[in-house]
């Protein structure tokens, strides 16, 4: 997942938010919490993230002792130590973090007590508030845990001792010499490595290729090209595009990191970080709203889109209502039940625009699937011996197999038969190298992008917004947060 969460990932989210089917929840606590400023409360039908509460530095610590530190057990676990996980329950399911659980469990001679849920943050706010939370969890979907908050308040355990162990396939060689690059630096707060992007998703423009080629469509290579397509798909008779109505935030997979293509990283980090201006005066901006503004005025999107969610959206399009979503590679997971044997599941990379700053075959493909060490728990080491074992070859396969999504393993499905989705997932990964985009906007402030860039998202993809409004109240959106002494903010330069 492709969770952030978007995916959101996966109830509706980021890269992991793959899965929204128990609700909120838990509403009582929710409002209680908002009241004192724990939680954020859903606005406008869409989901925001959980904050978690307080905790404090002086709580009181019963964590497990720690054992002696070897070249088998390089953190230090304590033989027995009892480990609790608590798996975001989505589009990814959870077996394959049962699967590692099993073997910690074999190594350690431990009980691991595992929770599977699609409510994370209201089921782990008071817990944190009350100094218990569980070991390690993923943290993933539409109700999942301010991580800025946590990592502030250093309820986040450091993991550099996990990036700087051995890595079980191979002693001679630290677990961060295993993974891509961009896991550390997105899995930062400042200087601190302290959130584990598990999986690597890869975002974009998703299609069947046996409809395409039924058809004898190509995949387009520019946005014109896109244009001129969708207005032959029409003529068949068939929708376009579909997309997660109820969470418009999906669209943001592929409509931000086509600005970042066409703009380039520099003035994409400038939104990141929420510099003045940072989308009023990026030309790559107009010609990327103004294009999702087209689609809208020439009816491009399945009537009905916008009521849709993310499962509903998905089901059509595989139904061949539609030809194209956006969306994040857990959804071949995801969507399994309703697609078709024969469906060739397949991403295609960003398109052209004008004058773009990074090449054609630009992806956006990053570290998603956050995975947290709770400082205050009671196993902190063996927390992150879990990942660690996670981590190799052996559970990276196992994801890729059980899952259909790749892992932050560098080159860990050589030599496996892949899905279709996923080999073509491998493929477009492949062809980008080195450009890959990797953004922070939706992880760093996801109120920000969920609720209020995504209901004008929304308003945009219905035609009841032009491509100048939605850059203007973005904006504005944006420069109320910058401005706002209470939430934290964080800083990029790569």
């Amino acid at each position: 997942m492709g969770s952030t969460s978007a995916r959101t990932n996966e109830g509706p989210g980021r890269e992991g938010r793959e899965g929204h089917d128990e609700g909120l929840g838990r509403r009582d606590l929710i409002r209680r919490s908002a009241a004192i400023g724990l939680i954020t409360v859903p606005a406008m039908g869409l989901l925001s993230a959980c904050a978690t509460g307080g905790g404090g530095g002086n709580d009181k610590e019963t964590k497990a002792p720690g054992g002696p530190k070897s070249e088998k057990n390089p953190l230090g676990v304590a033989k027995g130590a009892a480990l609790e996980a608590f798996i975001f329950k989505g589009g990814l399911g959870d077996q394959y973090a049962k699967d590692a659980e099993a073997d910690y469990k074999a190594t350690y001679g431990a009980d691991v007590k595992h929770t599977g849920t699609q409510q994370v943050g209201p089921k782990l706010t008071p817990r944190f508030a009350g100094g218990n939370p569980p070991d390690v969890i993923d943290n993933s979907g539409a109700d999942h845990l301010d991580m800025n908050k946590l990592s502030t308040q250093g309820q986040l355990q450091d993991l550099a001792a996990l990036l700087d162990a051995p890595s079980l396939d191979d002693p001679a060689k630290k677990v961060r010499d295993t993974i891509h690059p961009s896991t550390v630096e997105k899995g930062k707060h400042g200087d601190t490595f302290d959130v584990l992007y598990y999986a690597f998703t890869i975002y974009g423009t998703w299609y069947s290729q046996k409809l395409l080629a039924d058809k004898g469509w190509a995949y387009p290579k520019t946005l014109s090209e896109m244009v001129t397509l969708c207005g032959e798909i029409k003529k068949a008779g068939i929708a376009p595009w579909t997309y997660a109505g109820k969470f418009p935030y999906y669209v943001h997979f592929n409509l931000f990191a086509q600005i970042a293509k066409i703009g380039g990283m520099e003035k994409w980090i400038a939104i990141d970080n929420l510099e003045p201006n940072a989308w009023t005066s990026n030309d790559a901006v107009k010609e990327v709203v103004e294009h999702y503004e087209e689609l809208a005025a020439k009816k491009y999107f399945l009537e009905g889109s916008q009521g849709l969610t993310h499962i509903q959206s998905q089901t059509a399009w595989n139904k061949g209502k539609a030809v194209f979503i956006p969306n994040g590679s857990w959804v071949e997971n995801e969507a399994a039940p309703t697609t078709p044997a024969d469906f060739g599941m397949a991403v295609g990379a960003l398109f052209d625009g004008t004058g773009d700053k990074m090449p054609h075959g630009t992806l956006r493909g990053e570290p998603s699937e956050p995975y947290i060490v709770a400082s205050k728990g009671r196993n902190p080491a063996g927390g992150m011996e879990l990942l660690r074992i996670m981590l190799s070859k052996k559970h990276a396969q196992n994801f890729a197999t059980k899952v259909k999504s790749l892992t932050c393993v560098m080159n860990a499905t050589e030599g496996m038969t892949l899905s279709p989705g996923l080999a073509s997932a491998s493929k477009a990964f492949k062809e980008a190298g080195d450009n890959l985009i990797s953004l922070q906007l939706q992880e760093w402030y996801p109120a920000l992008t969920d609720e209020k860039i995504g209901g004008l998202t929304g308003q945009l993809l219905a035609g009841e917004l032009k491509a100048a409004d939605w850059i203007r109240k973005t904006q504005a959106e944006c420069d109320k947060v910058a401005k706002d002494d209470a939430v934290t903010k964080f800083k990029r330069t790569i």
